[in-house]
């Protein structure tokens, strides 16, 4: 029944737009992607064009049914990965964003944000939606939108205007208008979204002055919510199966469905989370509590580090300083460089978890008349796996459960010598698995259960290489305290 048959997968990312097409043995069958452009209009500024990233979606969509040499007709469902937080408001009659969208990094909001932390909102808000009062996330984007754009907050309580994040705008584009939904995983990120009851808090809306009319319904992580406009696939229309958030989803696509599981993905942040479960476990060490995904009725929880700056720092160093043309250079000359002893805290945009600190900024610690291209590459490299540890180690004091394993992903997972760097440092394996490309095959299993294409039994993936522990504990317990000097530096500015 389901030879020749397929699931297609949108991910839609900070960086890049790919659609992939599954096969029942969960096989690539074929991929497209596009860059996304991201512009910084101003220091701490990020943002994208929403009607762009539309396009792209076409684009990739007739892309891999081109390589595939698919008919759309077998095509059984769709599954939506996307980037979580990045804020767009659109005029509900014409379609057409209001303003550039602002990207889950950018800092243009903290002013609001710190006008909500003086009126001692930050526990109220913290108990609601399991986040803590930041940039990072939806709401006060969405503030920023109604106050700077002329006429938008008028338009807004008229309910002319529409709020979505990345998942919203390409549902409501690829059913022409028709659907207007997010589900559980991207609502609990728009710090609106009560994690308990997962529905939107009026009291919340009330407090940031957020009309309730612009946002989308909540619906499961995984169902069919409505089906593409006719002219998106050629003709053919196809049920929209999942959405889902992409760190959700590359949970789901490690299969991390037990409690206690882990995963860490190395994208353009880093994003290490950890399966709690029907528990909401509540932070004391600077982590997120999040809802890692709603099926049918039943919502299972997760614990969330959230590092703002993880592989960026690679494509800044090969496109801003130009020390490589290919990021796949930089395992070698990371070995090359040897032990260097400098230090990299790469807080562009401020620190994520554990630290939440907006102000920071990134400091190069350790410099010598002898360091050079490939000591800063390896320092840089370095810096993503001690982001890690400094979340793990939060986790495990969080949870009360030990990490045994961490599953990874993410475009440096394919860098051998930050995997065995992050075995050493956390003294645990590391596994890296055959296919890369998880948060993408994650949503596609959520589109391929609500459909009937795949059953939990038919779910599996398979190991590619495991890391473990190498280098001695000690000369490692000496770095991590060297990392940790470097970051109190970076928050002296």
């Amino acid at each position: 029944m389901n030879d020749n048959q397929y699931i297609l997968a949108i991910d839609q990312g900070t960086t890049s737009t790919r659609a992939i097409l599954f096969d029942h043995e969960q096989h690539m069958k074929a991929m497209a992607q596009k860059e996304c452009k991201v512009e910084y209009p101003q220091s701490g500024w990020v943002e994208q064009d929403a009607m762009e990233v539309w396009y792209d979606t076409l684009g990739v969509l007739a892309d891999v049914l081109n390589k595939a040499s698919a008919d759309p007709s077998r095509i059984r469902g769709i599954g939506i990965s996307n980037q979580r937080e990045t804020t767009i408001l659109w005029d509900k009659r014409t379609g057409l964003p209001i303003c550039k969208a602002i990207v889950w990094q950018s800092r243009q909001s903290a002013g609001i944000c710190d006008i909500w932390k003086d009126e001692g909102l930050e526990p109220f808000v913290r108990r609601k939606t399991g986040l803590r009062i930041d940039p990072y996330f939806s709401a006060s984007k969405i503030v920023w939108m109604l106050d700077h754009v002329p006429g938008a907050r008028k338009k807004a309580e008229a309910g002319e205007i529409l709020f979505g994040t990345m998942d919203t705008w390409l549902v409501w584009n690829l059913t022409g208008g028709k659907v207007h939904v997010t589900d559980a995983t991207n609502a609990s990120r728009t710090m609106l979204c009560n994690i308990e009851t997962v529905e939107w808090d009026d009291e919340l809306l009330e407090r940031f002055n957020i009309p309730k009319a612009i946002l989308p319904k909540i619906v499961s992580t995984s169902q069919v919510y409505g089906s593409t406009s006719p002219h998106v696939l050629f003709g053919q229309e196809v049920d929209i199966c999942s959405i889902v958030g992409d760190q959700q989803a590359a949970l789901f696509g490690q299969l991390c469905l037990e409690k206690g599981m882990a995963k860490n993905t190395y994208g353009t942040g880093g994003f290490l989370l950890m399966n709690t479960g029907s528990e909401i476990v509540r932070s004391r060490h600077g982590l997120l509590s999040t809802i890692a995904w709603k099926i049918g009725d039943q919502v299972t929880y997760a614990l969330e580090g959230s590092i703002f700056v993880s592989g960026s720092i690679l494509k800044w160093m090969r496109d801003k300083l130009h020390l490589f043309y290919s990021v796949s250079q930089t395992e070698e000359m990371a070995v090359r460089a040897g032990s260097t002893g400098v230090y990299i805290v790469p807080a562009f945009v401020g620190l994520g978890a554990p630290s939440w600190d907006e102000r920071a900024r990134a400091v190069i610690v350790g410099l010598t008349f002898s360091t050079g291209t490939d000591e800063l590459v390896r320092a840089a490299l370095e810096s993503m796996a001690f982001q890690v540890k400094d979340v793990l180690d939060a986790m495990e004091a969080d949870s009360g459960i030990p990490i045994q394993i961490l599953k990874v992903d993410g475009g440096a997972a394919a860098n051998n010598f930050l995997l065995q760097k992050q075995a050493d440092l956390c003294r645990m394996e590391v596994d890296r698995f055959e296919i890369n490309e998880l948060t993408a095959l994650g949503a596609a299993y959520l589109a391929g259960l609500a459909c009937g294409f795949w059953n939990w039994d038919d779910l599996n993936i398979e190991v590619e290489r495991s890391f473990v522990p190498q280098d001695n504990q000690k000369e490692m317990e000496r770095e991590y305290l060297r990392w940790l000097d470097a970051l109190h530096t970076c928050r002296t500015f």
